[in-house]
């Protein structure tokens, strides 16, 4: 039986994550990074895809889970009528291969227990050479080898590697799955126990840096974790999530793959880590920012692979069933390809947030902007494919303009703090222009709100983003009424749609669930107009629909009252953490961070 998408959580070792259903199944993990093939792809499928099940062989009378404090230590526990057993999991901070460890531990009793080991490379079709080494069970297919190492019996049935035993009150029964090249020798063993103590000191000195006490701390905490766990530690990059085609809507084809690093994420990326004291986590995707956007400025794109590649072909795995059935299942991404204008102002943005939050900046960023802002200087009044990447034909949209208004906002700022030589007549000249076009053409006097795009009535909740970025004050009547149209247009059982839908047929359903970084960002326009009490509602709202360990996906059905699309999203938690921290300072009477990039 399928499990929902909040019926998972994640472990991680900062370059690869697996999702871990209440079940004690492993049934994503692709090995050894983010965007490699799946080795473990049942979510998508079936059994017979890829999965790791532990879990007792009686019936379970109660389940339930927790993170141990604050780490990405998983322990599930099994309730049963012979007595309860503790399964914990975990991958450790990566050394030289990638290991996922799984302790069972008895509680209390005795407990029978089921090990399930089907392994299929190549995202759940490609089944290995499996041979016994020793202690240790080799799975190769081509590049990839796992090893699995554990002191209990195993055995093929059916080309799966199964196992039967029992656990007992105070026993702990280690399975260690180690990932290597296989054209090199097997990895070398870990021991486990030891591995569990040194994860636990990482996440919890990692947790230590952070800077916010006080209110929402935990949940602050848990979204940082996340964000960290989604970071691809040698490059600095963090992918949207680290899944695909889980879909937006049930059954639907609204399906794409979410493990590359997107620009559009970048200024809001910066804020939740460097308002969190995470300035070296900062610094690095930073870093990550320049070196992927190097080179010709119209070569730009929305999006890279954790490495900065930019070839993300887009295909599909016609062997996989899907998501309960939702098809096809994507890999890659053809929107890399698109232009996206409003990816030129986050990229401008953050540098500048990056300055004024005195990280140390590579001397090639300065250069870098100014080619860029020469370049937008050509292609601004361009038709794009929009924040949400449209895939139609381009047109105007609001939130891509306001966004090039930022990118010579930010420049002019950054030249005038820092005394960068710049073309200030040219810039400002430029950013007058685009404010009076938006105004002008963007504008719906009827709505009396921002919409979509140029000449539409349609609402587009990306321009709940305009008095964040300091397009207009939240106290101009046009935001305010913004502000009213999309609860009077985009609200669905107290969730933001991002898109209006109006643009349905009469009695259709929506594309897909509330997005919630949408209603966060409601959130923060009322922090932003003085509506605290609003805000409040908003937050705690979504804050309501994470799952038991504090987990969020991108979207979710409040008719079916589950999360939808990729899991666990970047973007939903980034918006969580700069939410709580503008509920905080806004209580305390503080400009930072609610005003951060308004008026910086």
């Amino acid at each position: 039986m399928t499990q929902r998408i909040e019926d998972y959580a994640l472990i991680g070792d900062c370059e690869t994550a697996a999702l871990v259903g209440r079940n004690g199944s492993i049934d994503w993990l692709c090995w050894p990074a983010f965007d490699s093939d799946a080795c473990f792809a049942a979510i998508l499928g079936t059994h017979r895809n890829g999965r790791w099940l532990v879990a007792p062989a009686e019936d379970v009378t109660a389940t339930s889970r927790r993170y141990l404090g604050d780490t990405l230590i998983l322990e599930t526990r099994f309730e049963t009528k012979s007595g309860t057993v503790a399964l914990i999991d975990f991958m450790p901070p990566r050394g030289k291969a990638s290991d996922i460890v799984r302790l069972v531990r008895g509680v209390s009793g005795t407990v029978k227990m089921r090990m399930e080991l089907v392994i299929r490379f190549g995202f759940g079709v490609d089944i290995p050479w499996v041979r016994r080494i020793d202690h240790s069970l080799l799975a190769i297919c081509g590049q990839d080898m796992t090893v699995l190492r554990t002191p209990v019996e195993t055995r093929g049935e059916d080309l799966t590697t199964v196992s039967d035993f029992e656990v007992r009150a105070g026993e702990s029964i280690p399975f260690v799955l180690t990932y290597g090249p296989s054209h090199l020798d097997p990895p070398e063993p870990i021991d486990p126990e030891v591995a569990l103590q040194e994860t636990e000191t990482f996440w919890k000195d990692w947790c230590r840096q952070c800077t916010r006490n006080g209110d929402y701390h935990d949940l602050i905490v848990r979204s940082l974790i996340t964000l960290k766990a989604l970071t691809f530690g040698p490059t600095g990059g963090i992918v949207a999530a680290p899944t695909t085609s889980l879909p937006e809507k049930l059954g639907g084809s609204r399906n794409w793959d979410y493990r590359f690093c997107w620009l559009r994420d970048a200024t809001f990326t910066l804020l939740a880590l460097m308002n969190s004291g995470y300035t070296e986590e900062a610094s690095a995707w930073h870093n990550w920012l320049l070196r992927a956007a190097a080179g010709s400025p119209s070569n730009m794109q929305i999006m890279y692979g954790i490495w900065g590649q930019r070839r993300l072909l887009e295909w599909e795995a016609g062997w996989l069933a899907g998501y309960e059935g939702a098809q096809p299942v994507r890999i890659g991404n053809a929107a890399h390809a698109q232009l996206q204008l409003d990816v030129y102002g986050e990229l401008i943005d953050a540098f500048h947030q990056s300055r004024m939050a005195r990280l140390k900046l590579d001397e090639e960023s300065w250069a870098l902007e100014c080619a860029v802002l020469n370049h937008l200087a050509e292609v601004w009044d361009r038709p794009d494919h929009g924040i949400w990447e449209r895939r139609g034909q381009p047109r105007h949209y609001v939130f891509s303009k306001v966004m090039t208004w930022v990118a010579f906002d930010r420049g002019i700022k950054s030249a005038e703090t820092f005394g960068f030589k710049a073309p200030l007549l040219h810039w400002c000249t430029l950013r007058e222009a685009i404010h009076r076009d938006v105004c002008n053409n963007g504008f719906d006097a009827e709505e009396n709100a921002f919409v979509e795009s140029y000449g539409a009535k349609l609402l587009d909740a990306s321009v709940l983003l305009l008095p964040a970025v300091g397009f207009l004050p939240a106290e101009d009547p046009r935001i305010s009424g913004t502000i009213a149209a999309v609860e009077r247009c985009l609200m669905r059982d107290g969730f933001v749609l991002r898109h209006d839908p109006r643009e349905l047929a009469a009695g259709q359903p929506p594309l897909e669930g509330a997005f919630l970084a949408c209603t966060l960002w409601l959130a923060d326009a009322c922090v932003l107009s003085g509506d605290l009490d609003k805000a409040q509602v908003l937050f705690d709202r979504v804050v309501g629909v994470a799952n038991d360990v504090g987990l969020l996906a991108e979207e979710y059905d409040s008719v079916a009252r589950r999360q939808t699309g990729n899991f666990p999203q970047a973007l939903t938690h980034i918006a969580l953490v700069n939410t709580a921290h503008n509920l905080s300072a806004a209580r305390q009477k503080s400009e930072k961070p609610a005003m951060q990039r308004s008026k910086q």
